[in-house]
């Protein structure tokens, strides 16, 4: 008996509908075919025990398992469920076979029956209901992310019986409800770290409140102890909030690449990803034999951290530059090639020298000739033209660390950044693809931030003297564009342009011979 259940394959953030063809016919030998890997072919070891493990038999015949598109590479366990299903109704052990085609079945088998989560139930839910099935079958650890996708009823299972029974039985199963909206609004306004908590240093916040309101990628500088890392955690608590789309769009990536904790629902806050400077290439732009994301992507619609730039191999650093302008990395391979998000701010942190102390107020470097030049040299031209802010952090002094006055709140910061990024929304509804100033074109540009005579004798002068690059022009006016829209301006002002030349320390001579 020749019957059909459905599952689904994930490439990229996507998912395709894949037909599970099963058939009994006349011979003694079990076989899968439509190009399934190692891990797909092992399904039938684990189907078969569970099926015997709980009182079902296997058929004696000869069984063919197809996996329609058969063109398209299947990979991980997550087949389990479907084949299993597939072929005890091929053998008549299910009594309802004609509930299958309206529904899509995903799980991977332990040998006792038990069901174990899978990667991307959130995008094979949205492909379920886009391709119009009734309902999605899947781990109970899945249910709550796969049950914020209105219009498909989503049934978490534990075991095998349950979904035996759902299709043998009157149904015991109930779909999942998730209220994912007020679980979101009220994940909003939730951070570990405020900036109230951080004395002096305004300069600094100031500066990330820009790159806040702009989406502007920025790089702190500064010596051992004086606050970089403190103050780069605190950077998401002044970012707008999600909107649901993007949550989505966030969620699906964590989803995919197996990141998102049990018996949750969307990811609420902006990421924040710091990986270790060891890192390699592919983690962090993401690859392997089966694509996965890598930390890029994982901080998409977030917050990139990489702290100690310098001590990064220089082929990871360099990776990150088309995806950065991009906003997406494409990773190829001989059969696929898939697209994942990367639209993300980038903040890093560097000491100004091997020994942290170049261009300290009191204290000595003590690091030999060439040696500042050659440590900032660990970092491309190219990569720092695409770095908005070079930002200044010096040590905090003793009077302001003991000052008992309170502190601005990152809340209070939020609402300036929330206020500018509303400008932008307005000024780039039109423009699909860009919703801030770090992200508009050149051709853009030209109409959006339009300065008088004296801002363009100001600007002059700042290229000639510190030798910027056309990159870094743009930057400069990007970032003005944002101090004016923080300040309620509807014209780049000359006050803007010379706060945004100061954040680049990194152009200006007496940094390491630059």
């Amino acid at each position: 008996m020749l019957v059909k259940t459905f599952g689904s394959a994930v490439y990229g953030v996507e998912a395709i509908t894949i037909t599970v063809e099963v058939n009994e016919l006349g011979g003694s030998e079990y076989y899968i075919v439509g190009l399934p890997d190692s891990a797909v072919k092992e399904s039938l070891q684990r189907v078969d025990s569970a099926i015997k493990t709980n009182g079902y038999f296997m058929p004696r015949r000869k069984l063919v398992v197809n996996l329609a598109p058969a063109d398209i590479r299947k990979s991980g366990t997550a087949f389990d469920l479907p084949i299993a299903i597939g072929i005890l109704a091929a053998t008549e052990q299910i009594r309802h076979p004609e509930k299958l085609p309206g529904y899509v079945l995903m799980g991977e088998l332990n040998l006792d029956g038990s069901i174990q989560p899978i990667k991307g139930a959130l995008p094979i839910a949205l492909t379920a209901r886009k391709d119009g099935f009734k309902g999605l079958v899947l781990p109970a650890q899945n249910c709550l992310e796969a049950g914020i996708v209105e219009g498909l009823d989503v049934f978490g299972v534990g075991h095998i019986n349950e979904v035996i029974g759902f299709f043998s039985e009157s149904p015991v199963l109930q779909p999942v409800k998730v209220q994912a909206r007020e679980a979101f609004q009220q994940a909003q306004s939730d951070f570990e770290f405020d900036f109230s908590e951080v004395r002096g240093q305004e300069d600094i916040k100031r500066a990330l409140e820009i790159a806040a309101a702009g989406g502007h990628n920025a790089i702190l500088i500064g010596p051992p102890g004086a606050g970089k890392t403190m103050l780069a955690k605190r950077l998401p608590g002044i970012l707008p909030p999600l909107t649901l789309q993007e949550a989505l769009e966030t969620t699906k990536i964590y989803s995919v690449a197996g990141k998102l904790p049990a018996h949750s629902t969307l990811v609420a806050g902006r990421p924040f990803r710091s990986p270790h400077h060891s890192i390699s290439d592919i983690a962090l732009v993401g690859g392997g034999g089966n694509p996965q994301p890598g930390e890029i992507s994982l901080a998409h619609n977030g917050i990139l951290f990489l702290d100690e730039l310098p001590e990064f191999k220089r082929n990871v650093l360099e990776v990150m530059r088309q995806p950065m302008e991009d906003r997406k990395v494409t990773i190829s391979r001989a059969r696929i090639s898939v697209d994942f998000p990367s639209s993300f701010m980038l903040v890093a942190s560097i000491n100004p020298c091997p020994c942290g102390f170049y261009n300290h107020p009191d204290r000595e470097c003590v690091c030999p000739p060439g040696a500042v030049q050659k440590y900032l040299n660990k970092i491309s031209g190219p990569l720092l033209d695409r770095i908005d802010l070079h930002v200044e952090v010096t040590p905090v002094p003793f009077s302001d660390l003991a000052d008992q006055r309170q502190e601005e709140s990152s809340a209070q910061i939020r609402r300036r950044v929330i206020a500018a990024r509303e400008v932008q929304a307005r000024r780039y509804g039109q423009q699909p693809g860009i919703y801030c100033n770090a992200q508009m074109s050149s051709k853009l540009l030209r109409k959006v931030c339009l300065i008088d005579a004296a801002g363009r004798q100001l600007l002059k002068n700042a290229m000639e003297k510190l030798h910027l690059s056309a990159r870094a022009y743009d930057r400069i006016l990007k970032v003005s564009r944002t101090i004016a829209d923080l300040a309620g301006s509807e014209n780049i002002q000359p006050s803007h342009l010379a706060e945004a030349i100061q954040y680049r320390s990194l152009d200006r001579e007496g940094w390491g011979g630059r």
